[in-house]
């Protein structure tokens, strides 16, 4: 990626203090660092452009500064990840400059840079809107698993889906691989401007998934497909596992 397209791609990591079942998450150690700072370590070594985290507590807010990244508070009001970034955009950069912004989300400590990279590529596609990922499910117990986000796409490519629906069901029906969501975006500036503005849909609120809003508003979603899932930690059973991951790698 040239200099030029690094000035343009902004990387924004929403985290946010209140967790149930992890409580005080962002700040969570790992090998010797918060989660929030492993995170951020990820996404810089994606080297697609400029990160920042958008906090919405003091602590989180010194612990990142202390560890020499951009950070900004954002409100402790906001009831999605997107609408952090959105608010954190336009602190960050009111001029307009980035026109591609990443979401990369706080509880991914062991991310790899391929990955986040992976997400830029659907918007090789200027008809595309927002780029996300995908990978084929494996496990039997995954393809009826609710809380696993399935896709329903039409492939472009060998790597890439045209997605139509997403959904907590098992979907598609029949014969065919499966796809498991992962939620991590790059937004055209515009396409998240447009999101956000936007009231949650009907899909939404009945799947409890904030991305069937923008596939409601007609707008395009691609999907690129990749390997492996990242370890999202939610429990102190991931958190556990994401130190060992990060521990085996730093040795």
């Amino acid at each position: 990626m040239s200099d030029s397209n690094l000035d343009e791609v902004l990387v924004l990591i929403p985290a946010r203090m209140a967790s149930t079942r992890l409580p005080g998450k962002p700040l969570a150690d790992i090998c010797g660092l918060p989660m929030i700072v492993q995170v951020a370590m990820r996404a810089k070594e994606a080297a697609i452009g400029r990160v920042v985290v958008a906090v919405d507590d003091q602590q989180v807010f010194d612990a990142v500064s202390a560890a020499g990244f951009d950070v900004v508070m954002t409100s402790s009001d906001h009831q999605s990840g997107s609408d952090r970034i959105f608010e954190a955009l336009t602190k960050v950069d009111p001029d307009g400059k980035a026109k591609i912004i990443v979401n990369v989300q706080g509880d991914l400590p062991t991310i790899d840079a391929e990955t986040v990279r992976a997400a830029l590529r659907p918007l090789e596609n200027e008809a595309v809107d927002i780029g996300t990922l995908t990978t084929e499910i494996d496990d039997e117990d995954d393809k009826t698993a609710s809380h696993i986000v399935k896709i329903v796409g039409s492939p472009v490519s060998d790597t890439r889906l045209h997605a139509l629906y997403f959904t907590r069901a098992t979907a598609p029906y029949g014969k065919g691989p499966l796809y498991h969501h992962i939620g991590l975006y790059a937004y055209r500036r515009a396409a998240l401007e447009r999101f956000v503005s936007l009231g949650p849909s009907t899909l939404e609120r009945r799947e409890s998934l904030e991305q069937l809003r923008a596939l409601e508003a007609g707008m395009r979603i691609d999907v690129e497909i990749v390997d492996t899932v990242p370890l999202g930690v939610d429990t102190p059973a991931d958190l556990e596992k994401a130190r060992r991951i990060l521990s085996a790698k730093s040795n």
